[in-house]
């Protein structure tokens, strides 16, 4: 059964030490609010199904611009502590019966979407998780002069969203006694265990005027591009047809130098494109022995290597494949499972579907197979 997943943003905080005037969760930052880019990375995950912000009763028209045309839930207002807020939060929430909840701060502007999923992988099998960097620097006790260091070992800077069962953490809540620094220090207060995951050091939170102009500059920087890949084979003689690296039965093959995955031919492309490296001919050409019969999946691998190689990360992938026959929808999956293994994306990024063209033109006539794909690819 799939877990239903929510997101809550605690934004009820004064936030005035960074200045500006209004609480740092309604300061612009690369053209929108603090708040409006946390809101946007959870929401960006297809994972989390729906979100509710608790904030300042005084902040309500701020809150309105800062969140105009997001599909968030009615926001409710926080009380004096965070704990206080949160669990207004987590009450709100009940009515659409979440079985996780990711609770987040709103002053941390760039989440990764991989935080987000390291967090989901270790809630499969534990009721709390939080995202932590580990403490690399040297550590000293003092005021004003340094008196002895501290051992490092075993110490974490923690993140947000912090996840939880829901049940559990909404239980801790109404239950304690004293408020707590975070949501994972209130489970630690109630004997929950609670898992370490890997956060990023993107992910930091904004508190001073310098932090500002951190966000300000990772925001602007960021690159963001998108390639289109477009493919076609004839059929030929063979007994099957060679889609995303899976070998489908069907009454012809289809001709090409490598072994004509036209699909896989196309996300390459997309790849390439994206890069602004030619395409698969020129990395690999058609009149070179070397690539006959190839495997199509050594042209993917090389489009992925570059990726790193030049600093990106590939982001998503979506394929459309054009054919009368065979049907692709029973191999879509196993199609998606192979890219996965060759790009190293997860799942939930990589889309494979068909349509056909209506009997009109060569795959109409069912002459041959067309692909289309495109890619995103992030460097910040």
């Amino acid at each position: 059964m799939e877990q239903k997943i929510s997101g809550l943003i605690v934004a009820a905080g004064r936030g005035m030490r960074a200045g500006g005037g209004i609480p740092k969760q309604y300061r612009v930052i690369a053209g929108k609010t603090v708040l409006r880019h946390a809101a946007e990375a959870l929401l960006a995950h297809p994972a989390i199904m729906d979100l509710q912000i608790v904030i300042h009763r005084d902040d309500m028209d701020l809150y309105r611009d800062a969140t105009k045309g997001l599909p968030v839930m009615p926001v409710v207002f926080g009380g004096k502590t965070r704990s206080d807020s949160v669990l207004t939060g987590l009450k709100a929430l009940e009515k659409s019966k979440p079985d996780t909840v990711l609770i987040h701060d709103a002053a941390r502007p760039l989440l990764p979407i991989q935080v987000i999923d390291n967090l989901l992988d270790a809630l499969q099998g534990n009721k709390a998780a939080v995202p932590c960097l580990k403490v690399v620097d040297a550590l000293w006790r003092g005021d004003k002069q340094v008196e002895k260091p501290e051992n490092r070992d075993n110490l974490w800077r923690a993140q947000t969203p912090q996840g939880f069962d829901f049940k559990t953490i909404l239980n801790a809540h109404q239950l304690a006694t004293q408020p707590a620094d975070d949501d994972v220090a209130l489970a630690r207060q109630m004997g929950i265990k609670v898992a370490i995951t890997t956060g990023s050091e993107q992910n930091f939170k904004i508190t001073t005027v310098a932090d500002f102009a951190r966000a300000e500059k990772e925001l602007t920087n960021m690159d963001i591009r998108t390639g289109n890949g477009f493919d076609v084979h004839a059929f030929g003689a063979g007994e099957f047809v060679t889609l995303c690296g899976v070998q489908i039965p069907h009454s012809n093959g289809l001709s090409g130098h490598s072994d004509a995955d036209v699909a896989m031919h196309a996300v390459t492309d997309a790849i390439f494109g994206a890069l602004c490296e030619g395409d698969i001919g020129q990395w690999f050409p058609p009149n070179d022995d070397q690539w006959k019969g190839a495997n199509s999946a050594i042209f993917l691998e090389k489009a992925v290597q570059r990726v790193a190689e030049r600093g990106f990360t590939l982001n998503h992938i979506d394929c459309t494949i054009i054919c009368e026959m065979p049907k692709i929808g029973p191999h879509a999956a196993a199609m998606r499972a192979k890219m996965a293994e060759i790009t190293g994306l997860t799942l939930d990024r990589i889309s494979v579907k068909a349509t056909t063209s209506e009997r009109l033109g060569f795959t109409g006539r069912g002459e041959g197979i067309a692909a289309m794909a495109t890619t995103t690819l992030v460097k910040s």
